[in-house]
């Protein structure tokens, strides 16, 4: 299934993505896709649902596919050409930092520019929707505990993460760099997360171009490796790591971000996302 939700803000309506294109209307039946949809009784309820008795609904304004999302865990130099890209040496253990989970919004809301950010940067990156409670699992039994899997545009302000002292944290919560969707695509559509074409574009010129093949920690091995430090909650969402190709590391020099920027991506099974770059405007962030 693809899950989704839409509408006006604080208003938003649960929905999915029928086979045939339409969007589906599921607020008959829940008031909203939360965590409790996500586990594994709740995705089977729903995937006993046959769409086509669904109210077919024009799509809105898209917003996060899910409501209450707890930990945003992100997972740092997961592809060893990115490390290279950084200069820094793969990890022989997954680093691991969050992303603030008030960053995270909609796949096209608009991507806000910190106050003087000079090094805002793109990153493209796999979702990883928690839907059961993992606690100390092993490796074998971490999918398990996936709900799905989405797209995630980690957003990162490269001065504030690696400039300004202290932990990444700094440069990857900014408001709005956490965009999520368009879809949460439930890990039985997905099939196997370690085989999945990945690419982002900016202003129409590619970037980015990748394969969740060629991660350093599996998916499975990451879920396994947090849940030895941290419980993981329905509704979590880990962001796994990105390919070469980021701001920072393009050659001959570094290009960041600027107002009137059109970032676009994808993630394959997962959907597209576009956002356009602006500078500092808290309205635009409650948009």
């Amino acid at each position: 299934m693809k899950l989704l939700r839409h509408g006006p803000k604080g208003q938003e309506k649960p929905a999915l993505l029928h086979s045939d294109g339409t969007v589906r209307d599921l607020s008959p039946l829940l008031a909203d896709i939360g965590p409790a949809q996500l586990s594994p009784a709740g995705l089977a309820a729903l995937a006993s649902v046959d769409p086509a008795t669904l109210a077919v609904v024009p799509q809105g304004r898209l917003a996060v596919p899910w409501a209450g999302l707890g930990k945003f865990i992100a997972i740092g130099l997961n592809y060893a050409d990115h490390a290279a890209e950084a200069g820094m040496a793969a990890p022989a253990e997954p680093v691991v930092f969050t992303k603030a989970a008030s960053c995270a919004v909609g796949c096209e809301h608009p991507v806000v520019l910190p106050q003087g950010s000079v090094k805002s940067d793109w990153e493209v990156e796999l979702g990883v929707v928690i839907g059961s409670r993992a606690r100390c699992v092993s490796e074998a039994d971490a999918l398990r505990h996936v709900a799905g899997y989405c797209t995630i545009n980690d957003l990162s302000e490269r001065e504030y993460q690696l400039e300004r002292g202290g932990s990444w944290d700094k440069g990857k919560g900014c408001d709005t760099f956490g965009p999520i969707g368009p879809w949460l695509v439930t890990a039985d559509e997905v099939g196997d997360p370690q085989n999945l074409a990945m690419w982002l574009d900016v202003n129409g010129v590619r970037k980015q171009t990748g394969n969740t093949r060629t991660m350093i920690f599996t998916v499975a091995q990451i879920v396994s490796y947090l849940s030895r430090f941290m419980t993981l909650e329905p509704g979590d969402v880990i962001t796994t790591g990105t390919p070469p190709g980021v701001g920072m590391g393009r050659k001959p020099a570094p290009e960041f971000l600027r107002a009137g920027d059109v970032i676009t991506l994808g993630i394959e099974k997962l959907g597209d996302q576009r956002q356009t770059v602006f500078a500092w405007d808290p309205a635009l962030i409650d948009a």
